[in-house]
């Protein structure tokens, strides 16, 4: 049993590992497998949890299966006959540019009665990192930090991305066809496009040469000479493009089903559950002062248990300096701020891959004694909050949380805990 004054961090850590186990790879790739084609099956992917995923189909396919997958550095696994490459993520570099030119290789040559399974997830669009003719990848590399720093939201990053690409919004299946092309999603985007995750490199584009230009126009994004000679006329593959006919797109996991599998584990504990959706954006630090004012009208108005989930990705925008602190951390230091030792509520938020910004840790745990503890380290959290150094903070506490890489990728977690009271008690 746990009243408000137990330890929090049990029931929230169980919590995020539900969320975690139900979008895992292992579970969720086996079950959306199609049938072994007449000719030959090449896999292909790239993502977070590309490797997972990869070694997911090879320990279910009928026979054997070769290919190439690209993944962040450290979150590689072993496969028998599928080559697993690293490469930096989210700013390119040239192991990802490779791995680009494997890929387009492997799917070139084939025929009607080949197969193409493409193993797309989170972070694909910095792993697959081959630049347009003309655009050099350094040129790539000064638009990616530009964009990411910027605040822009990842389905206009991934706008901007596949309109500088070789292979990303579409290409690889051109370059595939006519081969049949299945892509199984493992979905880390605010309403599960699939054409946005990973810059969609199997799915035609419905974005257009001018959003990209707008968007980039939108955030002030100084651009290198070459790339702006490239977008004046440089289209992706569209939908009707019969090229595209007959292949097929599956999401197999998304941040609804972590949230459903928190949610799910919550009541069994007998917590009440309000879930504020899979899809919150907008900047950490706005989305975090929502969330504190929901809670304390909770927490006034029930003396019950009670937690408060929700799913997406927020954003941060840097005017200056660096920062260890990603989105995660930002939005549990900015909420502290707003809740204000409130008794009854913790949270815990974290990036469902394992790494929160440029930090080491997945997010980070917020108790109501936490801003009071930094303040008797000396550690002054409005100003770490304003230089971006939340996950510092954390560390200092001994509350960051850290996972290492996961292996999956379906954005953010956040879990807010508001603690029984007057007498309440509920289950562990």
């Amino acid at each position: 049993m746990a009243t408000m004054t137990d330890d929090p961090e049990p029931i929230l850590r169980s919590l995020f590992d539900a969320a975690l186990a139900a979008v895992s790879a292992a579970r969720c790739v086996p079950p959306h497998l199609p049938p072994a084609p007449k000719g030959r099956t090449v896999v292909v992917g790239a993502g977070k949890a590309a490797a997972a995923m990869a070694q997911a189909v090879e320990a279910h396919w009928p026979g054997s299966v070769g290919g190439a997958v690209v993944v962040p550095y450290g979150h590689g696994v072993p496969c028998a006959g599928i080559e697993v490459i690293e490469a930096a993520h989210p700013v390119p570099d040239d192991a990802g540019a490779g791995a680009a030119r494997r890929m387009l290789d492997l799917v070139s040559g084939l025929g009607r009665d080949d197969l193409v399974l493409a193993l797309i997830s989170g972070g694909g669009s910095a792993l697959l990192a081959l630049p347009a003719p003309a655009i050099t990848l350094a040129d790539k590399q000064a638009v990616t930090r530009a964009l990411l720093r910027s605040g822009a939201p990842i389905a206009a990053i991934n706008t901007v991305r596949k309109h500088l690409s070789a292979i990303k919004g579409g290409r690889l299946a051109l370059a595939a066809h006519p081969a049949r092309v299945v892509t199984l999603v493992i979905s880390d985007v605010p309403g599960d496009d699939p054409a946005t995750v990973a810059s969609g490199p199997t799915l035609a584009d419905a974005t257009t040469l001018a959003e990209a230009r707008a968007v980039l126009a939108r955030y002030a994004i100084d651009l290198p000479p070459a790339v702006a000679r490239h977008l004046a006329d440089a289209e992706t593959p569209k939908p009707g493009d019969s090229a595209f006919a007959g292949d097929v797109t599956r999401i197999v996991a998304r941040a609804a089903d972590a949230l459903d599998a928190a949610a799910a584990a919550a009541k069994a504990r007998g917590l009440g559950v309000t879930l504020l959706g899979d899809a919150v954006e907008g900047e950490a630090r706005t989305a975090a002062a929502e969330h504190a004012r929901l809670a304390l009208a909770r927490a006034a108005a029930d003396p019950g248990g009670h937690v408060i989930l929700s799913g997406g990705e927020t954003t941060v925008t840097i005017a200056g300096g660096a920062g260890s602190g990603g989105r995660n951390s930002e939005y549990l230091l900015a909420l502290g701020l707003a809740l204000n030792g409130a008794a009854r509520i913790s949270a815990l938020a974290c990036d469902s891959d394992g790494i929160d910004g440029a930090s080491t840790a997945a997010g980070a745990l917020l108790r109501p004694d936490s801003l009071a503890r930094a303040r008797a380290l000396g550690l002054d959290a409005r100003a770490m909050l304003a230089a971006h150094e939340s996950a510092a903070l954390f560390a200092a506490l001994g509350d960051a949380v850290v996972t290492g890489p996961t292996r999956t990728n379906v954005n953010d977690f956040r879990c807010l805990l508001i603690a029984a009271g007057d007498g309440q008690r509920l289950d562990l």
